[in-house]
């Protein structure tokens, strides 16, 4: 990945639409991102910024981000000082990886005030700060970095702002052809340009020298030039490549790629496609990371259940041996005197053969006998208990491993839902909340086909029961994998198409176990032919009279089909 200076420039070429924009509306999805809702040149936009230690950055983004019931501090900082504020301008500092946002907005009594709003995409040392640039103060930061943690300089509220520490390296775009011609002979490596050059990364510098290679000294000012000229928009193909069986992001063209795997026409998709699934799943794994381990601990402990039930169901599967020997004892109880400790007595089911049976010397031939029925009942009691537990348990597991598939492929809203059906089911202690909420319809996930018909897709059980037996018609189409754990799919349509039926198993296939998986089996019926039997889990149903067609889940398919 290459979230380098250059990229950094071209993002703030990007986010250029949002100057003279006024922020209408500020969230904190978590700890990690802030949403700015912008209206701008007549149109809404919505700029994501992200401290994420693996996924930060700066974006325009078209995806929806589930906020909290109640906003956190720093969002509440950022409300106060910046909400119906102006933004004046964007500036990339210096060929970092900052970017700096200019904001006029008022105070509490309607003065203007002026802030400034950086930045840091810096991996793990990445940080959002907003500062009083008329007094060089710091206002807040999203990380508090206290001078034992950073000697170079203090992050917190109130303290003097230090820009971070500059790079000791030539700024690419103020460089004549005279001082570039004299670096030239010197950017031999990937390791010389990087080492010289400001907002290179590694891809970036490999792309420079494979398009330097082969030139005259006389023409190199003007490949370099060229090149640079791609990240001030000029020539950018925003693009997903394949380098050394690795996928890379760039802002340009990488002709020294393998192969370019699918080309953007602007920054933000381009971050969408490669970051917002991967986000989603990290703000899901900070809500359910308890819950995923709970679903482990019980498959775990039941699949440990079963093991133990198999061994007794064979131990207890002897009792036809204790039948065959209290029968025989009983036939032939006169001829085995008091004391003994076997019997060996002719086994008239099989002609011809004996069979040794062990006594207990302090009882009777009959009470032997009677011993051995008394164990008999015993195992076929056992063995019918043993069935019931190992059906139970086959049944839990199933379960649970839809749940987990669920977790796996939630959103953050679902969560919550799966939370309280894990509590209705007695399987989890209800959450206690101060506050009384009100229960709310499940809300599946709406989707459009090409076609412009209505998709519906339950993420978890209560969406699934939801969306099958109340909201969808009973002539509507339904789809779901075939034997595979999966979410209920409703085409709201009684005649669909090819096209949207195609459309909606790939949606079924996505939102399945079998997401990585190609040729993947998807059953469709009308939802008149989907039942629930009695007493069964959430989620469960049969059906009959279904279709099967073969699709590959595709996450491209799937996002454009979001409504």
């Amino acid at each position: 990945m290459a979230f380098d200076g250059l990229f950094t420039t071209a993002m703030v070429e990007e986010l250029q639409v949002l100057k003279n924009g006024r922020i209408s509306k500020i969230h904190q999805p978590n700890a990690q991102e802030v949403v700015f809702l912008i209206r701008a040149d007549g149109k809404n936009q919505k700029l994501l910024l992200s401290i994420h230690p693996s996924y930060s950055r700066i974006q325009l983004t078209e995806e929806a981000i589930t906020n909290p019931s109640e906003p956190p501090m720093f969002c509440m900082v950022l409300r106060k000082h910046l909400e119906g504020g102006t933004i004046t301008a964007i500036e990339q500092y210096g060929m970092d990886r900052i970017i700096m946002l200019d904001i006029q907005a008022k105070n509490e009594i309607g003065d203007d005030i002026s802030r400034r709003l950086y930045v840091e995409i810096m991996g793990r040392h990445s940080n959002l700060l907003l500062v009083d640039p008329d007094r060089n103060l710091i206002i807040d930061s999203m990380k508090h970095l206290p001078p034992s943690v950073n000697s170079y300089r203090t992050v917190m509220p109130g303290q003097p702002f230090i820009p971070a520490p500059p790079q000791d390296k030539t700024n690419p775009f103020s460089m004549t052809e005279e001082a570039f011609l004299g670096l030239y002979p010197q950017l031999e490596s990937v390791h010389d340009v990087v080492g010289t050059l400001t907002g290179f990364s590694p891809i970036t510098a490999r792309e420079l020298l494979y398009r330097l290679q082969d030139v005259s000294a006389d023409e190199s000012f003007a490949v370099f030039t060229t090149f640079l000229s791609a990240f001030k928009r000029v020539g950018s193909v925003p693009n997903i490549s394949e380098i050394n069986s690795k996928t890379v992001f760039s802002a340009t063209a990488l002709h020294h790629a393998d192969k370019t795997i699918v080309e953007y026409d602007l920054l933000g998709k381009l971050l969408d496609k490669v970051y917002f699934a991967r986000a989603e799943r990290e703000r899901v794994k900070s809500q359910a990371a308890d819950l995923e381990r709970w679903l482990d601990n019980e498959i775990a402990k039941l699949n440990l259940k079963m093991k133990k039930l198999i061994k007794e169901r064979e131990a207890a599967g002897k009792l036809d041996t204790f039948r065959l020997y209290g029968e025989l004892l009983t036939a032939n109880s006169y001829a085995i005197q008091k004391g003994a400790k076997e019997a060996v007595v002719d086994n008239y089911y099989e002609e011809g053969t004996t069979v040794t049976i062990p006594l207990d010397a302090r009882k009777s031939p009959n009470d032997n006998a009677q011993r051995y029925y008394s164990r008999y009942a015993k195992a076929k009691t056992a063995l019918i208990m043993i069935a019931e537990q190992l059906e139970k348990a086959v049944e839990d597991i199933a379960y649970f491993e839809m749940v987990k598939q669920q977790v796996l492929q939630a959103s953050p809203e679902d969560i919550t839902e799966i939370r309280e059906e894990l509590a209705e089911l007695g399987f989890l202690k209800a959450r206690k909340s101060k506050k009384k909420i009100k229960p709310k319809k499940p809300k599946p996930e709406s989707y459009l086909s090409s076609t412009g018909v209505k998709i519906s897709v339950g993420k978890n059980n209560k969406q699934n029961d939801y969306l099958t037996f109340k909201l969808a018609a009973r002539d509507e189409t339904w789809l779901h994998t075939k034997d595979i754990p999966g979410s209920h799919v409703v085409i709201h349509d009684a005649k669909p198409d090819e096209a949207t039926i195609q459309e909606a198993a790939v949606l079924s296939a996505y939102f399945s176990k079998a997401r990585g998986s190609s040729s993947v089996p998807v059953d469709y019926t009308q939802v008149r032919h989907v039942k629930k039997p009695n007493g069964s889990k959430p989620g469960f149903v049969i059906y009959f009279e279904q279709k099967t067609l073969l699709v590959t889940p595709d996450e491209d398919i799937v996002r454009s089909l979001k409504k």
